[in-house]
């Protein structure tokens, strides 16, 4: 995919005017990068369980013509799950077209779920819909919303549709030193299938941008609490991440 891209596009380097540290949390930023991240959800509401997984994510930024482009794939792998197998989970991918404005960017395209986990590890569903955002930036200060759509178009008619929705608030402050505070990635969710919100997040992530060489790594924590209890869903989770940055 990125030697295709490559061959099509243009790279291009993250904002002027806005820190690294903040292009880094900024999923509208044409900032290449690859990250690891490992998510425990180590409590659940209505079940005695908990669980644990690897995610690969990674962005790419590039130019058809003269429009923005970023692309961003993400790879869950599933370590420890009640109800579904060890392995590479479904995996999403979104292109967003991205528009600069006096205020930030904002951006639109499109998000697609693959039915990569199968019947063991995922929906058995391929979705996909519409991926809208923006993000502001004011001294030292960022902040902005994303949104995610996915309804099923193909996959085991046996399963239950996908058909969701996710809001992503993301804030962000700057502090000395490259540390940042901000919201964690907090996907509030509504379900359509079930006419109700089956995630609603509250949590705060704290990162640190070092340097090794000329490589820029940012690693953070984060920390969130689900305040939707009517379903069996993660109650309190933490996510590590460290993401590798590659400014262009």
């Amino acid at each position: 995919m990125t030697f295709l891209l490559t061959s099509l596009s243009t790279p291009l380097a993250h904002a002027a005017g806005q820190s690294l540290e903040q292009a880094a949390d900024d999923p509208t930023a044409s900032l290449m990068s690859l990250q690891i991240a490992d998510w425990y959800n180590f409590k659940y509401h209505n079940s005695d369980t908990d669980d644990n997984a690897i995610v690969l994510r990674a962005a790419y930024p590039f130019k058809i013509g003269e429009q923005k482009h970023i692309m961003r794939v993400t790879m869950p792998f599933v370590t420890d799950s009640p109800v579904l197998a060890n392995g590479l989970s479904d995996t999403t991918i979104f292109d967003l077209m991205v528009f600069d404005a006096s205020w930030g960017r904002w951006g639109v395209g499109a998000v697609a779920l693959l039915a990569t986990g199968g019947s063991m590890r995922g929906a058995d569903q391929w979705a996909i819909g519409p991926a809208l955002g923006f993000t502001a930036q004011a001294q030292g200060f960022l902040w902005g919303l994303f949104n995610q759509n996915l309804f099923s178009f193909a996959g085991d008619e046996k399963r239950e549709e996908v058909k969701v929705s996710t809001l992503q608030p993301i804030i962000n402050y700057s502090l000395p030193d490259k540390w940042s505070i901000g919201a964690s990635e907090m996907n509030i969710t509504y379900d359509w299938v079930k006419s109700n919100w089956t995630v609603l997040p509250l949590g705060v992530k704290v990162a640190k941008l070092v340097k090794f060489g000329k490589l820029p790594v940012q690693f953070s924590g984060s920390y969130e609490y689900n305040f939707q209890d009517d379903f069996a869903a993660p109650k309190w989770g933490v996510n590590f991440t460290v993401k590798f940055l590659f400014p262009i």
